[in-house]
């Protein structure tokens, strides 16, 4: 590891000055973070939240060197960081252990990579074992552990380089609840009482009562393009309780951060061309349905927290809905809060024959579907191939025209504007 100079506790350990990172070339370039400034000071628990493609895992790629940044300026300790930042390490969401390999040779493996000598390692991987729990199992192979268990091994793996900066890519994401809970507490034990040699961790997460329930500070995260769109500090006093309100308070401000504006004030340019268009979200509208009545059920406002609850939703899952509300006119978010509009509530009361022409009436504003329904309409058979919208969908969305395109035709067929040939591969118009 390189040498450096004592750690000024006043000097930010990480700072990102407009950083962006694209893929590709114009007309076709996806931009995955865009004009990102954020700092990490020692002492932090950070976390950047938000929905899957906003940008979060390439930001942490870009701050540990894994990846670099089109444009901007990666900061460690005030110097400019230049390949891998040897200061830093990640766990990773899925284990990444090797499965040849004992749980002590798995811990010592970073050791050796840095040339430590052989009963250094064994000493050092030792402690680190019996400092996340696993003291007795330094023999057993992964195969023998349960996915917390495999879990911890990545953090004593990790911890043995004696990082500064611990970076984690949802870390918990592929455990069972329980396996969840119990590791997040052992950890937030491990650095409330300092028995980490880490002076700051960064945590990619999307579930949002685990940011509340970890972090000093919460990065909230919008996309298309990639960037931070609320900065959130936690001042609750450690250990956390899901049920205190002043806990709920602020899982409520971070929804609302979240979900607040998930749709631009422009629904974008008129049918007629695909050009300029928002992008749909994936969500079919039997699932808006059935949101829509349950927030009518609970006379027309309910609380984000406790709707993904009542649904057993992850933000991913419910995200998507709820844009699809918004865009169509259905409901709106507020303080943490989502509210039928009145088109929400009339449609919520209408009949199933009034609720499909109510969406085809709203779908028909969105202009790729609109677009897609005028397009047919002019062919003499009214019936177009597939490809076709797809080529045109091409120079808008890239490589997410086909998703477009099916989300488009899953809500044309929803409002029985238009329908889509399997056999053909063809979209024709309802009769």
């Amino acid at each position: 590891m390189a040498m450096m100079p004592p750690l000024d506790e006043a000097t930010p350990l990480v700072t990102l000055e407009h950083i962006t990172k694209s893929y590709g070339r114009e007309p076709k370039q996806f931009v995955a973070v865009h004009d990102v400034n954020l700092r990490i000071n020692v002492g932090e628990f950070v976390c950047l939240l938000g929905p899957s493609g906003c940008g979060k895992s390439t930001l942490l790629r870009i701050i540990t060197g894994l990846n670099t940044a089109t444009s901007g300026t990666v900061l460690y300790r005030d110097q400019p960081l230049s390949g891998v930042n040897p200061h830093a390490t990640i766990v990773f969401q899925t284990f990444a252990l090797y499965p040849w390999l004992t749980v002590r040779d798995n811990v010592e493996v970073a050791l050796k990579a840095r040339g430590v000598a052989p009963d250094v390692r064994r000493q050092q991987a030792e402690r680190l074992i019996d400092t996340v729990g696993l003291d007795g199992f330094e023999a057993a192979y992964p195969r023998e552990l349960s996915g917390g268990m495999r879990q911890k091994v990545g953090f004593a793996r990790a911890m043995a380089v004696e990082p500064e900066l611990l970076c984690l890519d949802e870390p918990f994401s592929a455990l069972d609840v329980l396996s969840a809970e119990a590791l997040r507490g052992e950890l937030m034990e491990l650095w409330l009482n300092k028995s980490l040699p880490t002076k700051a961790i960064l945590m990619v997460t999307h579930n949002i009562e685990e940011a509340v329930l970890m972090a000093d500070r919460i990065l909230v995260m919008g996309k298309e393009p990639g960037r931070i769109v609320a900065e959130l500090p936690v001042t609750l006093h450690q250990p956390r309780n899901r049920k205190d309100t002043a806990f709920q308070a602020v899982v409520d401000k971070v929804y609302a951060a979240v979900a607040g504006r998930t749709v631009p004030d422009s629904l974008g340019t008129a049918p007629g061309q695909p050009g300029q268009t928002l992008r749909l979200p994936q969500a079919h509208l039997n699932a808006l349905a059935g949101l829509l009545e349950l927030v009518a059920s609970e006379y027309g406002r309910v609380d984000l927290p406790w709707l993904s609850t009542q649904l057993a939703l992850e933000l991913d899952d419910l995200l998507p809905i709820i844009e699809a509300g918004e865009i169509l006119g259905f409901v709106a978010v507020l303080e943490g809060d989502l509210l039928l509009t009145p088109l929400g509530q009339a449609y919520a009361d209408a009949s199933i024959l009034a609720r499909k022409e109510m969406v085809a009436g709203r779908v028909l504003r969105l202009p790729t579907i609109g677009w897609i329904y005028e397009i047919l309409g002019r062919d003499d058979n009214q019936r177009v191939a597939r490809d076709y919208f797809i080529d045109q969908l091409r120079s808008e969305f890239g490589d997410w025209a086909d998703e477009q395109l099916d989300i488009a035709i899953d809500w044309g067929r929803r409002a029985e504007l238009f329908a889509y040939d399997d056999n053909t591969d063809e979209l024709f118009l309802e009769s």
